[in-house]
This record gives structure tokens, C-alpha cells and sequence, in this order.
């Protein structure tokens, strides 16, 4: 059996807000839809099912992200996920300077969990909390030297 890995669907509160985080960080929207109907009842198990969807691509092509904003239901509030939680835990991105990473995430008012580490000679990085309380991982690999 053939496997591809498509994307990474993420729920949020404000669909546009996500996108100019994530545009910010580099990503590309490469489409937009509203969807209802019988189809995503289906699909997704909810009645009435009724969203607004943003796919966005990283610059290399390879990931894309699914952004959705429920119309209907009413999208339901939880407490954010913690780094330890079960379950879909964080989205990991790898950037080629963590600081500019940083200042573009910053103008949304998304800051690191605890600070910047380094994992062994191979990575900065870091967790921060995105929009929505998506909790991301940015990781800068260290120069070789």
C-alpha cells in the first residue's frame, strides 16, 4: 500500500488572523473555500457542518497546512493544549534564521514557552504558542563547522 502525506488540518477561532501569522512565517495561500453540504456532513461526522478553509504551503513545497474556521457548528473552546497533553500535540516548521522566525511571529503577539534552546550541535529551537493556541516548533539546524 502507497502512502503520501497530504497535510496537517488545524481548527482557530479567526481564519484570517491565522493566515497572516503563517503568511508572516513564510507560508503561501494556495487556496480558499467556504464548504457545507452533505458531502462534509459526511466527511467530517458533524451535521450541519459549515466552514471557511485556507490551504497554505511551506516554501519548499513539501508541507501544507489546512486552516479551518467553523460557521457551523459553533466551534467549541478548550483549554489550550500543553506540550505534554495527548493527542495532537504541535506543528514543527524548520527556518533558516530562528531570530526572523521570531520578530514575524512576535508581531502577532506569539512569543517562545519558556526561551530559545540548543539541542546538542544540531538545532536551535524553540515551542511558542500561535494563533488559536496552535503550539508550533521553530527549528534553525546549526552550521556544521
Amino acid at each position: 500500500m502507497a502512502i503520501t502525506f497530504e497535510n496537517v488540518g488545524i481548527a482557530v477561532r479567526d481564519i484570517e488572523a491565522a493566515i497572516a501569522f503563517f503568511t508572516d512565517l513564510g507560508l503561501t495561500v494556495v487556496g480558499r473555500d467556504t464548504v457545507s453540504g452533505e458531502w462534509t456532513d459526511t466527511a467530517v461526522g458533524l451535521d450541519g457542518n459549515h466552514a471557511r478553509i485556507a490551504m497554505l504551503q511551506t516554501p519548499d513545497g513539501r508541507g501544507q497546512l489546512e486552516l479551518f474556521e467553523y460557521i457551523h457548528p459553533e466551534a467549541n473552546q478548550t483549554n489550550p493544549t500543553r506540550p505534554n497533553d495527548i493527542g495532537m500535540h504541535r506543528v514543527a516548521f524548520s527556518v533558516d534564521n530562528l531570530d526572523t522566525a521570531l520578530e514575524a511571529a512576535a508581531k502577532h503577539g506569539c512569543h517562545p514557552l519558556r526561551g530559545v534552546a540548543t539541542y546538542g550541535d544540531a538545532y536551535k529551537l524553540t515551542y511558542l504558542r500561535g494563533p488559536s493556541g496552535i503550539i508550533l516548533m521553530l527549528a534553525e539546524k546549526l552550521q556544521k563547522r
